[in-house]
């Protein structure tokens, strides 16, 4: 069984730049980690590989050359190859064209049984990359999964958690799924694994390797939606220093709370 993992570079803080003439996020290479989501969408695919004999785990990412850390890192964690997709016409793209953009890396990569996504990435939060990529595929997909039931050689069978209830859910493969925070324990890299890898060279594709080669459907230009304005939340507080009497400051703060209506 080929099972295909998609990882992210993300900012490591909240206080990231945005180009005020893109609106894109500035990022900076030596301020990163791997999205929160993916590690745990890794730990199912392990966990997947642990359950059918003769399975690889193909760690995938998009973006600059600085995402090799998170490829190295799902390698040092235990994914068995690894392949990033790299190119500046790739650049700015949306949901949509990103989705399409690494759908284009799967077919690649083909052939395949399994495509693991952690179910969002805390930089766009839109969760909507996943289904996006099946749709492109042309595959089944199954979101929010919280854990494995059963897996055999034809078909995986999930349970999902949506906002009211919980799902059981047998698919076929080929297909998709992304993967909820918090549904196992992610391992740790591991300093024996890496000595393994050392010799290992990440695969980087570009558009000239595809399918699809037109420029138009990447990056910005394939973007459907633009960004219209984007900034950073306003993390400033007001406040105020109430003294007097125990009496005088009680009855001071109830009044704060009245008239901001929290009573």
């Amino acid at each position: 069984m080929k099972i295909i993992t998609c990882v992210k570079q993300v900012p490591a803080t909240t206080e990231v730049e945005i180009d005020p003439q893109t609106g894109n996020l500035v990022r900076d290479a030596n301020n990163v980690k791997m999205n929160p989501f993916d590690l745990y969408g890794l730990e199912m695919a392990f966990e997947i590989k642990e359950k059918i004999k003769d399975s690889s785990v193909h760690a995938i990412s998009m973006g600059p050359l600085a995402a090799l850390g998170v490829l190295n890192e799902s390698l040092y964690m235990g994914a068995d190859e690894a392949t990033l997709i790299s190119d500046r016409r790739m650049g700015g793209a949306d949901v949509l064209a990103t989705a399409y953009t690494i759908s284009q890396l799967v077919k690649f990569l083909k052939p395949f049984d399994i495509v693991i996504c952690g179910k969002q990435t805390t930089d766009g939060d839109t969760a909507q990359v996943g289904p996006e990529m099946a749709e492109f595929l042309g595959i089944p997909h199954v979101p929010y999964v919280t854990n494995i039931i059963k897996v055999t050689d034809k078909s995986i069978t999930l349970r999902s958690a949506y906002d009211d209830y919980d799902e059981e859910v047998e698919v076929s493969y080929p297909c998709l799924i992304t993967v909820e925070k918090d549904s196992n324990v992610p391992r740790l890299p591991s300093y024996k694994r890496k000595q393994e890898v050392l010799d290992y060279k990440i695969k980087v594709v570009s558009l000239g390797d595809l399918e699809d080669q037109n420029p138009a459907h990447y990056g910005l230009t394939g973007s459907p939606t633009q960004v219209d304005e984007i900034f950073p939340p306003n993390k400033s507080v007001d406040s105020k220093l109430i003294k007097g009497s125990k009496k005088e400051i009680a009855k001071e703060l109830f009044d704060v709370l009245l008239s901001n209506k929290y009573l």
